[in-house]
């Protein structure tokens, strides 16, 4: 152990707890133990193996109460939030615990024999997760790890590491063998850097900035590493005339507040139809003012703070452009920021282009349908986005022409535990979640047996 971290409440700037961090040499025996569990863990049956994710899910369950309050604590997430995310964990793990009866191979028509295939465990898969959802982005990464035969190292944010650490002690409370699931808190540069220079290391899930990402993808090509990458986003929130304009403008504040705006999925652009600006922007407003910004343990709460002075700082750097009205925030300690809703100037802003990660929306008006596609596409990134309209034929072809990965019609729903998700362009590469994810945590291997 190297040295110690501060984990700081970033709604009362004050200690939550002091934790250790990892060094090179902690991290590299830590990585020895799950490639030497790996050997017998992906031989458990897999009717043992499911029964083990499902009494891992139960036991996180039955913790759900103490996971809430330490994430609050943490990360400043409101309650709701916070419960629902020990929920989704609870979702995911059960939805892969069915998975390992089911890593169907092929039997393919040959001449002479049979020929099938397997789907077979890659060996330690490394989780980078980020601070913006601690707990459900480690269970994206961990659950069809696990689930699919692989043992896993997973490293926490810095801010953020006291949930995944509890897991971690949870893990082996539920039964999980030792060296199986291991939690490993520490820097980036140190724990993250490693999983991508470790040869056990066989593959690296990696949910964080885009320019950290493009590194990680570098640094993983020097042993053909495998690797998932979730990364920025600056989703568009494409509202027509024709749409019920009252129920669009009152779900717009949720659409890009969400964890106060530190969310990949954010629908941080608004493209509205000029002809219906004003009746938006009206409803708009008042929507804003409404919204609960507040101490994140209340039940009412809808945003809690930034998670950082440092984020607070880069946030408040976007602030240069025209703003149309605020909503309200707390005073007093905590990284606190109102609501925010910028008018640019044009469409090389920094706001309508850069990925802002904080509780800001930038709004801009469109011609028609051409236009809406071409603005939304106009961007490195495509991860999310929102469709407004009454008309079903435009739904599905603004749909289609709109690059990104995750797209909904007259809602802001991004995520199911059970649907792919995952970017276009510079977004990502690969999909968690849904039935899609187990393909890149497994190889596939074909055997062809002669008849002679």
């Amino acid at each position: 152990m190297s040295h110690t971290y501060d984990v700081i409440n970033p709604a009362t700037e004050k200690l939550v707890q002091t934790i250790e961090h990892l060094d090179l040499e902690g991290t590299d025996a830590v990585i020895a133990k799950a490639a030497k569990a790996f050997e017998t863990w992906r031989h458990v049956a897999p009717g043992e193996r499911a029964k083990m994710l499902r009494r891992f899910a139960d036991v996180i369950a039955d913790h759900k109460e103490e996971l809430a309050q330490l994430e609050i604590a943490n990360s400043g997430h409101t309650r709701g939030n916070a419960l629902w995310e020990v929920d989704n964990v609870v979702n995911v793990l059960t939805y892969y615990s069915a998975a390992p009866e089911r890593l169907f191979g092929r039997q393919i028509p040959v001449a002479g024999g049979i020929d099938v295939t397997f789907k077979e465990p890659l060996g330690v898969v490394a989780v980078i997760v980020p601070w913006n959802f601690p707990m459900p982005i480690a269970g994206w990464g961990f659950a069809p790890a696990l689930a699919a035969g692989n043992t896993v190292v997973l490293k926490p944010a810095e801010y953020t590491p006291l949930t995944a650490m509890r897991i971690g002690e949870l893990a082996l409370l539920a039964g999980i063998p030792s060296g199986v699931f291991n939690v490993l808190p520490g820097k980036g540069s140190i724990v993250g850097a490693r999983f991508v220079t470790h040869p056990a290391v066989r593959k690296v899930v990696f949910t964080g900035s885009t320019q950290v990402g493009k590194g990680i993808m570098a640094g993983c090509a020097d042993q053909v590493k495998r690797v998932t990458l979730e990364l920025g986003g600056k989703s568009s929130n494409i509202i027509f005339a024709d749409a019920d304009i009252e129920k669009a403008a009152a779900a717009a504040p949720g659409s890009f507040l969400d964890n106060a705006g530190q969310d990949c999925c954010a629908r941080s652009r608004i493209l509205i139809q000029k002809s219906a600006f004003d009746k938006f922007m009206e409803h708009f407003e008042s929507a804003i003012k409404k919204f609960r910004v507040e101490d994140p343990s209340l039940a009412t709460a809808e945003m809690g703070p930034l998670i950082s002075r440092k984020q607070y700082d880069v946030v408040q750097t976007f602030l240069d452009e025209p703003v149309a009205f605020t909503g309200s925030a707390p005073s007093g300690p905590g990284y606190w920021m109102a609501p925010t809703v910028l008018l640019p100037k044009n469409t090389q802003a920094r706001s309508w282009r850069e990925e802002v990660f904080g509780p800001v929306v930038s709004v801009m008006t469109f011609e028609d349908e051409a236009d809406a596609i071409s603005m939304a596409n106009d961007s490195e990134y495509g991860l999310s986005g929102s469709i407004w309209t009454r008309d079903i034929g435009r739904a599905l072809r603004v749909s289609r022409g709109v690059e990104t990965g995750n797209l909904s019609v007259n809602s802001h729903s991004s995520v199911r535990y059970w649907t792919p998700f995952g970017g276009f362009k510079q977004s990502g590469l690969g999909r968690e979640l849904g039935p899609d994810a187990l393909d890149s945590f497994t190889e596939v291997k074909n055997v062809f047996i002669s008849n002679d």
